[in-house]
């Protein structure tokens, strides 16, 4: 099971995407830009994730990697963990992951939850670090102390493996609960899994179901998939055809590769079993799912 990657400055993407009139029109402050000049590290960070972010300026990496530097070398988290996701990118600079791995280091150890994440993932992969699974539990650890929900995820999987950590399925549903519980999708599916395999929890169906639901409703194929088999079999759920071919209708039409095979399978033989008006019932619901949800 990969750890996710999470896309570093995403979120001013979005923001740019929503407002580009703004951010063509916009400039930085100039009181703001003459107190970067003279060193003041907030500043200095503000002007240079406003380049980054292009909200409030023309995005502008180069740019952006200057202020960084200046706030980063002053010993700003923030500004250190930027520049280690535009190493990490390449964006402005040279993509490199040895020095976004130093950059979110100097981050993390200052306790900055998002650099310790970032910077457990690259162990994780052995990208611009030696691989070592139990480094990478160690800072994933960190970053689930402060509750970040990938961190939990992530740390999670490698206790459920036993890689980097001793295998522990205990603690790792009760880091899968705490992510889960937050809204992180793969982790609402995994604890599903455990609590329908009986896996470090008391097997319990109608627990599984329940945690499959919320995996499936935010679009996980996998939790769509197993969902609409419990529908189909009556496991912790009431057998209900109509909601079993809607959900295996939604796996079948978003699951790639072999496994997309098996959910159409699966949902033509629950499609047999339904009278004429209740097919189009969940087809015609899993036809306003899916364009309500893939826009």
């Amino acid at each position: 099971m990969t750890p996710r990657r999470i896309l570093p400055l995403s979120i001013y993407l979005i923001v740019f995407m929503c407002f580009p009139i703004l951010a063509q029109r916009a400039a930085i402050d100039p009181a703001l830009l003459n107190k970067a000049n003279a060193g003041d590290v907030k500043a200095q960070l503000a002007v240079g994730e406003a380049y980054a972010s292009g909200v409030s300026v023309p995005r502008d990496y180069t740019k952006a990697f200057s202020w960084l530097q200046k706030a980063a070398d002053q010993g700003s988290a923030q500004a250190q963990f930027d520049l280690g996701t535009l190493y990490e990118t390449g964006n402005g600079v040279q993509q490199d992951n040895t020095k976004a791995a130093s950059w979110y280091k100097k981050a993390a150890e200052q306790g900055f939850a998002p650099a310790e994440l970032h910077l457990g993932l690259l162990y994780d992969r052995g990208e611009g670090v030696t691989q070592d699974s139990a480094e990478a539990a160690g800072w994933y650890r960190k970053a689930a102390l402060q509750k970040v929900p990938e961190a939990e995820y992530n740390l999670g999987t490698l206790y459920e493996r036993g890689i980097g950590v001793p295998q522990d399925y205990s603690q790792a549903a009760d880091l899968y609960r705490r992510a889960a519980e937050q809204g992180d999708a793969s982790a609402q599916f995994n604890l599903g899994l455990l609590y329908d395999n009986g896996t470090g929890l008391e097997k319990n169906y109608a627990q599984a179901a329940a945690w499959y639901t919320k995996a499936a409703e935010q679009g996980l194929p996998r939790a769509q998939f197993n969902l609409g088999s419990m529908y189909a079999s009556g496991q912790g759920v009431p057998v209900n055809l109509v909601e079993s071919y809607f959900w295996l209708e939604l796996a079948a039409k978003t699951w790639n590769g072999s496994r997309q095979e098996e959910a159409v399978h699966a949902r033509d033989l629950v499609a047999g079993h339904l009278s004429p008006s209740d097919l189009a019932t969940a087809q015609d619901r899993s036809a306003k799912w899916l364009a309500a949800h893939q826009k």
